[in-house]
C-alpha cells in the first residue's frame, strides 16, 4: 500500500510543481553528440529519469549507469532525455526531435502521469505503442527497453489492475524488454526518498539503476 500511496503523491507533485511549457522542453543533455567511437543509450521519461530534486543531475539514474559504463570500459553514451511532469502524450509530441540523435539502446520510462491522472488505458497504451513504432522506423536495429510502472488501487481495482497489464502486453506485442517495475525497493521507503517522499533519493537512484541494469546489461 505504501509503494501505490507514494507513487500516487508522486503525480501530484509533478501536477503542482511542472507546467504545459516545461513538459515540451528536453533537458540539456540531448543536445550531447554521440562520443567518438561510442554507442548511444537514451534515457526517455519523466522526473524519475530527468533525476528531479537531486543535487548532481549525474545522481539520476541515468547518470549512474553511465558511471557503470565507464568504469567497465563499455563503449556507450547515456543520453538523459527526461522531463519532469511528462505523460506518454508530452513524450509522443517530442519524441521525433529526441530522434534526431542517433540511438543504439533506447529506455522508455513514461506512463505514471497517466495513470495518476486517470487517462483512459487505451491512450496510455496507444501513445506507448506509437513512441516505440517511431523509434523502431528511425533506427530499426535499436534494442527497446520498456520501463513498467504501477498506480494505486484508490484508482480503482479495475483500472489499475489494466493499467498494470499495459506494459507487459506492450512489450510482448511490440517485441521489446520490459522493466517489470522501475521503482521496486525504492518506492514507499523512506530513507530512498527526498524529504518530499516522492522522488528517489541519490542512494534510491542507485537502486533504480540495479534495476534497469538487469535488463540492460544484456544488450550492452
Amino acid at each position: 500500500m505504501c509503494v501505490f500511496f507514494v507513487l500516487l503523491v508522486f503525480a501530484a507533485c509533478n501536477n503542482n510543481k511542472t507546467s504545459a511549457t516545461d513538459t515540451q522542453q528536453a533537458p540539456a543533455q540531448t543536445a550531447d553528440a554521440t562520443a567518438p567511437g561510442k554507442k548511444n543509450i537514451l534515457f526517455f521519461g519523466d522526473s524519475l529519469t530527468a533525476g528531479y530534486g537531486l543535487d548532481d543531475e549525474q545522481e539520476a539514474f541515468p547518470g549512474v549507469i553511465q558511471r557503470r559504463i565507464d568504469s567497465l570500459k563499455l563503449p556507450y553514451h547515456v543520453i538523459n532525455a527526461g522531463v519532469s511532469g511528462e505523460t506518454t502524450a508530452g513524450g509522443l509530441g517530442r519524441i521525433d526531435w529526441t530522434l534526431k540523435h542517433k540511438v543504439d539502446i533506447f529506455i522508455l520510462e513514461l506512463g505514471a502521469n497517466d495513470g495518476l491522472r486517470g487517462v483512459p488505458v487505451s491512450e496510455t497504451k496507444k501513445n506507448l505503442h506509437t513512441i516505440i513504432t517511431k523509434v523502431k522506423a528511425k533506427y530499426p536495429d535499436a534494442k527497446i527497453i520498456l520501463a513498467g510502472m504501477m498506480v494505486p488501487p484508490s484508482m480503482g481495482a479495475d483500472y489499475a489492475n489494466s493499467f498494470k497489464a499495459v506494459f507487459p502486453a506492450i512489450a510482448e506485442k511490440d517485441k521489446v524488454e520490459l522493466i517489470p517495475f522501475l521503482l521496486d525497493h525504492v518506492a514507499g521507503i523512506p530513507k530512498l526518498n527526498q524529504g518530499d517522499g516522492i522522488h528517489p533519493t541519490a542512494e534510491g537512484a542507485k537502486i533504480v539503476a540495479d534495476n534497469v541494469w538487469v535488463v540492460l546489461k544484456g544488450d550492452l
